[in-house]
């Protein structure tokens, strides 16, 4: 399935034009920030976003060749830190043991902040009560509560199913860090993409599935419309907002951006190459106005939010 956004493609079909002429004359092996080679490793949850920016960046640039490894968050670390890949989308940035390990071999790495994301917890379309708080979230995933009748009002007395995309995924690692636990109970397991876990989530009733914001955030793509129809997300009141605490704040773009919605977390960009090559120029377009541009439209917050300037003529 082609996953990148059709109404999207206007934005980019207007970049493209826009360009047309601009390019200088170059050898397309040459290793520049617009031509040569560029291999990424993605987690999964962002795999939907790359594939739009990979598709306006190598369409910008003729002589850029760039293939995207799609893995658990886990995995993309292994690849980055065994240099098999030279750049990484991933959910945290390097921590100080990867940047010295990189230093040692005379490498200088960044990560770059792009987006920010949600974890979206996601029910059967049907379920009768689309609200939890969030010391019950935190309850299901230390361990404490596994039945929906201890985690809301009028549930049954049925066990709760927990499917994540993968237990190496940043989605994972987000709630291991959030809530402090090393291991999940055992009501929690992994169905490895996310499409399995929004197909298993349709088809039971019981279940909470645990995605990225990103894949459902899109309101005019299809895609993102027909996983929507599937599963409905959980709204989450957090006693610490100081703002309207008994509020349900939904993982929407706009509970993101206020910081309000609780799960919410940072999408980075990392790149361990030359500088000069094509991961710094692929790195200067996600962070430039028509990346984050992209990212904004397809329902994420961007790292830096596009701007739009207003002439207001007097008559």
């Amino acid at each position: 399935m082609n996953k990148t956004n059709a109404l999207l493609k206007p934005l980019i079909v207007g970049l493209l034009v826009s360009m047309m002429g601009c390019n200088i004359a170059q050898d397309k092996n040459e290793e520049t920030i617009t031509s040569g080679t560029l291999r990424i490793a993605v987690d999964e949850s962002y795999s939907l976003l790359m594939e739009t920016q990979v598709f306006t960046y190598t369409h910008l640039n003729k002589y850029a060749s760039i293939s995207s490894q799609i893995a658990p968050e886990r995995d993309v670390f292994t690849a980055l830190l065994a240099d098999s890949v030279q750049a990484a989308v991933v959910g945290r940035p390097l921590t100080d043991e990867e940047l010295a390990f990189f230093k040692s071999k005379q490498r200088i790495p960044e990560s770059i902040l792009i987006a920010r994301d949600g974890i979206a917890l996601v029910v059967h379309p049907e379920h009768a009560d689309s609200v939890i708080h969030l010391d019950k979230v935190k309850g299901i995933f230390t361990g404490t509560d596994s039945l929906w009748s201890q985690v809301q009002p009028g549930g049954s007395a049925t066990k709760i199913n927990v499917v994540f995309d993968n237990q190496g995924s940043c989605n994972a690692r987000s709630l291991r860090e959030k809530f402090g636990v090393e291991t999940f109970p055992s009501w929690c397991f992994s169905e490895e993409t996310t499409e399995r876990v929004i197909d298993y989530v349709n088809t039971h009733p019981n279940a909470i599935g645990v995605i990225s914001l990103s894949w459902i955030s899109d309101a005019e793509d299809s895609t993102c419309a027909a996983y929507r129809k599937l599963i409905r997300p959980l709204g989450i009141v957090d006693s610490s907002n100081v703002i309207k605490p008994e509020l349900a704040r939904r993982p929407y773009q706009a509970y993101v951006f206020d910081g309000t919605y609780p799960l919410r977390r940072d999408v980075y960009y990392i790149r361990t190459g030359l500088r000069g090559t094509l991961g710094t120029g692929f790195a200067n377009h996600l962070i430039g106005e028509k990346g984050q541009l992209i990212i904004h439209k397809m329902g994420m917050v961007a790292a830096k939010t596009p701007n739009r300037t207003v002439k207001i003529v007097d008559q």
